[in-house]
């Protein structure tokens, strides 16, 4: 039987030096180690030996198929090497590289982050709220009576069959948060809006908003103003003072509209601003108390402000872009500026 191991282990020496290919690798692994194999043949025959006999052939056999399985390893790793086409595979490092591109964030997604960044190191909340509104968020809940305009069709987005519109304000937002917190609190709700405009360089039927919104005990107008020069001063890297001019909004009351003083002449006069020293941003001004009600707070016991104002109003007077629709076109020389 040992001579018999002895012969197995020099007849695949011999045959695995005609072997070319790993096909004909495992065939040969087969015929020689394989279930049906002489060698396995051996293996299960040993049971029947003596003691002595047992232990000798048995160390002798599994040393051979240690050797065996070796050979036949190192034969697998010679024939892989040789399949292989170091002409295709090798890298000249003196190809310049393939230059990946890199997207660009829109305008607006700049000065959303911003803008975000700002108010939540000034202690505020970002808040907000689903694009498709009730008329109740949308109108009802910010005083604005069923005769008011801005529940016209020419305005409003509404969908059909339904008491649903597609948002006007991020004004809307402000119920929908008030009914799950309780003042004092401080918070902003950046999103988009639709109204049923016509387009040109300043009106676009989609735009964005951010309202800002701090309610709690004897909130007051200095606050406001106060609020709105540290965000916008740190929005365009000066400082920006702020000026209130009364005007009606029937969420607030009293209601203003604020100017800046021009980003472009500091307040001293020049073309961007007609001579006059201040930029009309938006609209601002005290809580009205039925806007606290509708929200399920009691009448008279919360003060508190809000504003609003568009993103692209403030990405076009950032970057000096002089048309509202470049942020919606798809241009990419346009993109690729930011």
């Amino acid at each position: 039987m040992e001579q018999k191991i002895n012969d197995i282990k020099n007849q695949i020496l011999k045959a695995i030096s005609k072997v070319r290919d790993n096909g004909e690798l495992f065939d040969l692994e087969k015929k020689f180690l394989g279930r049906k194999s002489e060698f396995v043949s051996i293996l299960k025959n040993l049971k029947d030996l003596a003691p002595e006999d047992r232990k000798k052939i048995g160390e002798l056999a599994n040393k051979t198929k240690g050797e065996i399985l070796e050979i036949i390893k190192n034969k697998k790793q010679e024939i892989d090497a040789g399949n292989q086409d170091f002409d295709k595979e090798k890298i000249d490092v003196t190809i310049p590289g393939k230059k990946r591109g890199v997207g660009h964030l829109n305008p607006i997604s700049i000065v959303r982050r911003e803008i975000e960044d700002i108010f939540t190191s000034m202690g505020f909340e970002i808040a907000d709220g689903p694009e498709v509104e009730t008329e109740f968020y949308n109108f009802d809940s910010l005083n604005i009576p069923k005769s008011h305009p801005a529940r016209d069709m020419q305005d409003t987005f509404f969908i059909k069959d339904t008491d649903l519109a597609m948002r006007s304000q991020t004004s809307a937002i402000q119920a929908r948060y008030m009914q799950k917190h309780k003042p004092p609190f401080k918070v902003i709700a950046p999103g988009r809006c639709f109204r049923n405009e016509a387009t040109d360089t300043t009106h676009d039927h989609t735009f964005h908003q951010f309202e800002a919104l701090v309610v709690g005990d004897n909130i007051n107008i200095g606050n406001l103003k106060h609020v709105a020069e540290v965000f916008f001063s740190q929005f365009f890297h000066q400082d920006i003072k702020i000026r209130l001019r009364p005007s009606y909004f029937p969420f607030v009351e009293p209601g203003f509209e604020y100017d800046i003083s021009c980003t472009m002449c500091a307040g001293v006069g020049c073309s961007a601003c007609k001579g006059n020293g201040w930029l009309e941003l938006g609209g601002a001004g005290m809580v009205n108390q039925n806007v606290f009600v509708a929200a399920g707070y009691p009448r008279n016991k919360f003060t508190g402000f809000a504003w609003g104002i568009g993103l692209e109003r403030l990405a076009m007077m950032k970057y000096k872009i002089d048309d509202v629709r470049l942020f919606h076109s798809g241009d990419l020389r346009f993109i690729r500026q930011f």
